[in-house]
């Protein structure tokens, strides 16, 4: 089976019925030293983004704060940040699959310099109002919503398979340490010297991510159709709508990835949940102080860092599906751990699984679609993927907000670690040793 297409003579693992695939494309594949430039590219691409966005998720609330003393109006402006993954992933997918990748991060990097622009001279006169920063947010969120979706479709036509995986473990550990860990800590700093430093700081960031982008070299477009003519050229164009139920139908007939993204999206649920409700369960249960809190949190970062250290020689020593299955088993402990202690080691030992956990699934699920889904279908792939996960982070937070409003707190807890508990027996039953081996394309294990 190519790594760029799967092989129309059988059926994919997992799939439920024959999908029509094109052939292998007809583009050579990346060489290993141009798979290695493009990845330390996409790396200091993806690091200095994550960490721009990580400073901006605390500067915008920050200054919705001094603009209103309303909760609502101050938690809308942090909702701006995350909802274009509800209302433009999918149409974002189509982009990714019919435009030039490195152009679309061009192009949102571009809204991102806009967005900052206009708000510093603002800022600078203490003249920032809810409705322009909740502008700013859905302009920042949309541009990470195409930066992300496109820089994780240009790795398969940018890198050879034999470097995807550490590709992917680069690049998650990016994601990881400089969004959930270094961006906050870096951003906090920042705006003690100032709103104007920070906002500033972080617009010369993504002026310098988009120049490091000249720096990739291969090919940028999709290379063909998912479906229907091999010439592009002769074939009717597609509209948007049909491009997205092809997107949505392509992922719910591949039994495995579906699967996948099905249990991902429980697990996300329960990460929204735990990050809802931990600032209020660690100091109103845990009693903790500001410096334990932070200690708290930062778990979550480190473990996420060691996950992408060990993720390699954890694949090969235990195999990629009881990897994999770590993500479940942390993520059950993030949420059962504070429903029967509220030790602070133990909380926070449980959050070190959940996010080594998180890193593992994310390495090796990237890796696994990058063989599998077909490059003119990736953008769609990967958007209808974090839509269906990402999504259910606020859909966590509201339930979670409910259930300890109704039942307690950690009855709250309990309830997402018994829900964990129930992905368990479709994972085992649909990810299985020889359903993985054939999705990687590896060697049997003995």
């Amino acid at each position: 089976m190519s790594d760029q297409s799967v092989d129309t003579a059988r059926a994919p693992v997992g799939l439920a019925e024959p999908v029509a695939v094109p052939a292998a494309p007809d583009h050579a594949e990346p060489t290993a030293r141009r798979g290695t430039r493009n990845t330390v590219v996409l790396l200091v691409f993806t690091a200095i983004t994550n960490l721009a966005d990580g400073v901006t998720k605390i500067a915008l609330p920050l200054l919705a704060a001094r603009a209103s003393a309303s909760p609502a109006q101050v938690s809308a402006v942090s909702l701006t940040l995350s909802l274009p993954w509800l209302l433009a992933a999918l149409h974002v997918g189509v982009l990714v699959d019919r435009l030039d990748r490195r152009r679309l991060l061009w192009g949102a990097n571009g809204l991102r310099l806009i967005a900052l622009g206009a708000l510093m001279p603002l800022a600078a006169a203490d003249a920032v109002t809810i409705p322009v920063l909740c502008a700013a947010g859905l302009v920042l969120g949309v541009a990470e919503v195409i930066a992300l979706t496109s820089a994780s479709a240009m790795i398969p036509a940018l890198t050879p398979p034999e470097g995807r995986e550490r590709a992917n473990t680069w690049i998650a550990g990016a994601e990881t340490v400089c969004n959930e860990f270094a961006g906050p800590f870096v951003g906090g700093l920042l705006l003690a010297a100032g709103t104007g430093v920070a906002l500033g700081t972080t617009w010369l960031s993504y002026l310098a991510a988009s120049l490091v982008v000249v720096l990739l070299v291969g090919r940028f477009r999709a290379s063909r159709r998912a479906d229907g003519p091999a010439d592009d050229e002769a074939a009717a164009p597609e509209t948007v709508r049909v491009q997205i139920v092809d997107g949505l139908s392509y992922l719910w007939r591949h039994t495995l990835l579906r699967t996948m993204a099905l249990i991902l999206t429980v697990l996300c649920a329960c990460w929204g949940a735990w990050l809802a409700l931990m600032p209020l369960f660690a100091t109103s249960v845990m009693h903790l102080s500001p410096s334990e809190y932070g200690t708290l949190l930062s778990a979550l970062g480190v473990g996420g860092l060691a996950g992408a250290l060990a993720v390699t020689w954890l694949n090969r020593f235990f195999g990629r599906r009881w990897v994999m299955f770590a993500d479940l088993v942390g993520t059950f402990a993030m949420m059962a751990v504070p429903a029967v202690t509220t030790n602070l080691w133990a909380v926070a030992v449980a959050a070190f699984l959940g996010g080594m956990g998180g890193t593992l699934w994310t390495v090796n699920a990237r890796t696994m679609a990058q063989r599998l889904v077909p490059d003119a279908m990736l953008g769609r792939f990967g958007a209808v993927s974090r839509l269906f996960s990402w999504g259910a982070m606020p859909i966590g937070a509201g339930l979670m907000g409910l259930l300890a409003e109704w039942f307690g707190l950690r009855l709250a807890f309990g309830f997402f670690a018994v829900t964990v508990a129930l992905t368990v027996p479709p994972f085992l039953r649909v990810l299985t040793r020889s359903a993985l081996t054939e999705a990687f394309g590896d060697k049997p294990r003995a």
